[in-house]
């Protein structure tokens, strides 16, 4: 690193007029490339397993907090839980610690509000992670095809935590939605029906008036969102990522679909 004993060196000079005042000053910048280079040498890996973690604790004890928002945890949404954790294609020691931290957040003791606390404190200068918890607490909780009132109050409330409107959450909400529509599809030959190309546009989040320029940016937008480079380089674990490269997956066929139908 030489910027700081170049921009002294200059300074120097300038202020002085002669050669000892750019030799002091080349001096005081290597002083300040010496503590920049000592500030970058921050342990990024260590960073970002920390990330990883307090991600990974933060989804699993709100999912069991979601489980149990109508009073009680059934066999079938244990079931529907675990099925979710094997799909998701966790590692068996991160199934084991998701089940633990799972029944930490159904117990009694557990608070929504200091859970997204750690999770800000820790990762929340990261736009892209607070959309991607979301995301995964919604699949999460449409695990069982349906979302009940108490879970969309819980829902909504960790949106609103995270700095996500009720409004910005139901537009999410129903991009998801649309989107599980298009699981594990490719699109069919010949003419889309129209409720399908209806769920294609909402899986997009765009109208279907939009022009094609404007579907283009949101679709590209939308799979930068699920890159799975770009995700684990913020902190989600990479047995996690499962989930985002099947929702990449859905929001190409949606793209699909509409650009066919428009050609």
């Amino acid at each position: 690193m030489i910027f700081g004993k170049l921009i002294g060196a200059l300074l120097g000079y300038m202020a002085t007029g002669g050669l000892l005042g750019a030799a002091l000053g080349a001096l005081v910048g290597h002083f300040f490339d010496r503590g920049l280079r000592q500030a970058m040498g921050v342990d990024y890996g260590a960073e970002r397993a920390a990330i990883q973690q307090v991600f990974f604790e933060t989804t699993f004890r709100i999912a069991g907090h979601l489980a149990k928002a109508d009073g009680r945890i059934s066999e079938e949404e244990i079931a529907h839980t675990e099925t979710l954790m094997a799909h998701m294609g966790l590692s068996a020691e991160h199934r084991r610690q998701a089940i633990e931290l799972f029944k930490e957040g159904a117990a009694p003791a557990f608070h929504l509000e200091p859970q997204i606390g750690e999770f800000l404190e820790r990762a929340g200068r990261a736009p892209l992670l607070r959309q991607a918890l979301l995301e995964y607490l919604i699949s999460i909780a449409l695990a069982d095809g349906e979302l009940h009132d108490a879970e969309q109050q819980v829902l909504v409330a960790v949106a609103r935590y995270l700095g996500i409107s009720e409004g910005q959450f139901q537009r999410l909400l129903a991009m998801l939605r649309a989107q599980e529509h298009f699981a594990g599809q490719q699109p069919p030959p010949g003419a889309a029906p129209a409720d399908a190309l209806a769920d294609a546009y909402a899986a997009l989040g765009v109208e279907a008036d939009a022009s094609d320029g404007e579907i283009k940016r949101a679709y590209r937008k939308l799979m930068s969102q699920h890159h799975p480079d770009k995700l684990i380089a913020k902190g989600v674990p990479e047995d996690m990522l499962k989930l985002a490269t099947e929702k990449a997956q859905e929001i190409q066929a949606a793209y699909e679909l509409i650009k066919r139908s428009r050609a």
